[in-house]
Protein backbone atom coordinates (compact mmCIF):
# COMPACT_ATOMS: atom_id res chain seq x y z
CA UNK A 1 0.00 0.00 0.00
CA UNK A 2 1.21 3.22 -0.72
CA UNK A 3 0.48 5.98 1.89
CA UNK A 4 0.89 9.71 1.00
CA UNK A 5 -1.40 11.49 3.85
CA UNK A 6 -3.49 10.46 6.64
CA UNK A 7 -6.29 10.31 4.03
CA UNK A 8 -5.03 9.23 0.99
CA UNK A 9 -3.45 5.63 0.39
CA UNK A 10 -3.60 3.45 -2.99
CA UNK A 11 -3.82 -0.36 -2.78
CA UNK A 12 -1.65 -2.65 -3.93
CA UNK A 13 -4.46 -4.24 -5.95
CA UNK A 14 -5.30 -1.09 -7.26
CA UNK A 15 -2.20 -1.17 -9.28
CA UNK A 16 -1.34 -2.84 -12.31
CA UNK A 17 1.94 -3.41 -13.80
CA UNK A 18 3.25 -4.90 -17.12
CA UNK A 19 6.56 -5.73 -18.07
CA UNK A 20 8.14 -5.00 -21.91
CA UNK A 21 11.80 -4.72 -23.15
CA UNK A 22 13.47 -1.97 -23.02
CA UNK A 23 15.28 0.22 -25.77
CA UNK A 24 19.00 1.53 -25.06
CA UNK A 25 22.38 0.63 -23.58
CA UNK A 26 22.50 -2.90 -22.58
CA UNK A 27 23.52 -4.99 -24.96
CA UNK A 28 22.50 -8.69 -24.97
CA UNK A 29 20.50 -8.36 -21.73
CA UNK A 30 18.27 -5.58 -23.16
CA UNK A 31 17.75 -7.83 -25.66
CA UNK A 32 16.72 -10.94 -23.50
CA UNK A 33 15.05 -9.62 -20.59
CA UNK A 34 11.76 -7.25 -19.82
CA UNK A 35 13.28 -4.72 -17.54
CA UNK A 36 11.05 -2.00 -18.40
CA UNK A 37 8.12 -1.40 -15.86
CA UNK A 38 4.52 0.27 -16.97
CA UNK A 39 2.13 1.22 -14.24
CA UNK A 40 -1.39 1.27 -14.92
CA UNK A 41 -3.50 2.78 -12.43
CA UNK A 42 -7.28 4.09 -12.69
CA UNK A 43 -7.58 7.47 -10.79
CA UNK A 44 -11.36 7.64 -10.89
CA UNK A 45 -11.94 3.89 -9.11
CA UNK A 46 -9.47 4.31 -6.43
CA UNK A 47 -11.64 4.60 -3.28
CA UNK A 48 -8.38 5.58 -1.27
CA UNK A 49 -8.08 8.96 -2.44
CA UNK A 50 -10.83 11.88 -1.71
CA UNK A 51 -12.79 13.57 -4.16
CA UNK A 52 -11.06 17.15 -4.09
CA UNK A 53 -7.67 15.04 -4.51
CA UNK A 54 -8.70 13.00 -7.62
CA UNK A 55 -10.14 16.35 -9.37
CA UNK A 56 -6.40 18.11 -8.83
CA UNK A 57 -5.06 15.27 -10.03
CA UNK A 58 -6.62 14.69 -13.25
CA UNK A 59 -6.55 18.37 -13.85
CA UNK A 60 -2.74 18.58 -13.11
CA UNK A 61 -2.09 14.99 -15.17
CA UNK A 62 -4.53 14.79 -17.70
CA UNK A 63 -1.43 14.72 -20.56
CA UNK A 64 -0.61 11.51 -18.71
CA UNK A 65 -4.00 9.95 -18.25
CA UNK A 66 -6.12 7.95 -21.05
CA UNK A 67 -9.32 8.60 -22.04
CA UNK A 68 -10.37 5.97 -19.96
CA UNK A 69 -9.41 7.73 -16.78
CA UNK A 70 -6.10 5.56 -16.24
CA UNK A 71 -2.61 6.79 -15.85
CA UNK A 72 0.12 4.93 -17.20
CA UNK A 73 4.04 5.91 -16.05
CA UNK A 74 6.55 3.91 -17.24
CA UNK A 75 10.27 3.18 -16.17
CA UNK A 76 13.32 1.85 -18.31
CA UNK A 77 16.27 3.51 -16.73
CA UNK A 78 17.63 0.55 -15.01
CA UNK A 79 18.66 -2.83 -16.07
CA UNK A 80 16.82 -4.71 -13.10
CA UNK A 81 13.03 -5.03 -13.29
CA UNK A 82 12.72 -4.55 -9.49
CA UNK A 83 14.16 -1.56 -9.04
CA UNK A 84 12.07 -0.24 -12.30
CA UNK A 85 9.25 -1.10 -9.92
CA UNK A 86 10.41 0.99 -7.14
CA UNK A 87 11.10 3.91 -9.57
CA UNK A 88 7.43 3.73 -10.56
CA UNK A 89 5.55 3.74 -7.15
CA UNK A 90 7.67 6.30 -5.84
CA UNK A 91 6.89 9.03 -9.15
CA UNK A 92 3.38 8.19 -8.00
CA UNK A 93 3.59 8.38 -4.73
CA UNK A 94 5.08 12.44 -6.02
CA UNK A 95 2.43 12.79 -7.97
CA UNK A 96 -0.10 12.24 -4.99
CA UNK A 97 1.98 14.64 -2.76
CA UNK A 98 2.06 17.15 -5.28
CA UNK A 99 -1.80 17.40 -5.00
CA UNK A 100 -2.81 16.50 -1.63
CA UNK A 101 -2.65 19.76 -0.70
CA UNK A 102 -4.94 22.09 -1.90
CA UNK A 103 -3.65 25.41 -3.60
CA UNK A 104 -3.53 28.69 -1.91
CA UNK A 105 -6.19 30.98 -2.71
CA UNK A 106 -4.37 34.30 -3.94
CA UNK A 107 -5.63 37.64 -2.39
CA UNK A 108 -6.02 40.11 -5.67
CA UNK A 109 -4.07 43.18 -4.26
CA UNK A 110 -3.92 46.71 -6.13
CA UNK A 111 -1.17 48.52 -6.54
CA UNK A 112 0.23 51.71 -4.07
CA UNK A 113 -0.49 55.06 -5.11
CA UNK A 114 3.59 55.48 -5.27
CA UNK A 115 4.19 52.25 -7.50
CA UNK A 116 1.59 54.01 -10.35
CA UNK A 117 3.45 57.47 -9.96
CA UNK A 118 6.93 55.66 -10.34
CA UNK A 119 5.18 53.67 -13.19
CA UNK A 120 3.79 57.05 -14.99
CA UNK A 121 6.87 58.88 -14.50
CA UNK A 122 8.61 55.99 -16.06
CA UNK A 123 6.50 56.21 -19.29
CA UNK A 124 6.85 59.51 -19.71
CA UNK A 125 10.97 60.15 -19.22
CA UNK A 126 10.85 56.68 -22.03
CA UNK A 127 8.46 58.63 -24.30
CA UNK A 128 10.37 61.83 -24.10
CA UNK A 129 13.65 60.09 -25.12
CA UNK A 130 11.48 58.88 -28.13
CA UNK A 131 10.38 61.96 -28.74
CA UNK A 132 13.68 63.71 -28.73
CA UNK A 133 15.25 61.37 -31.05
CA UNK A 134 12.38 62.12 -33.97
CA UNK A 135 13.40 64.18 -37.09
CA UNK A 136 12.42 68.02 -36.73
CA UNK A 137 10.73 69.22 -39.62
CA UNK A 138 11.88 72.37 -41.32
Amino acid sequence: MIDVAPNIHVEDSELDFSFARSGGPGGQHVNKTSSKVILHWDVGASPGVPGPVKQRFLKQYRTRITEAGVLVIDCDENRSQHRNREIVVERLKAMLEAVARPPKRRIPTKPSKGAKKRRRAAREKHSEKKQLRKKIDP
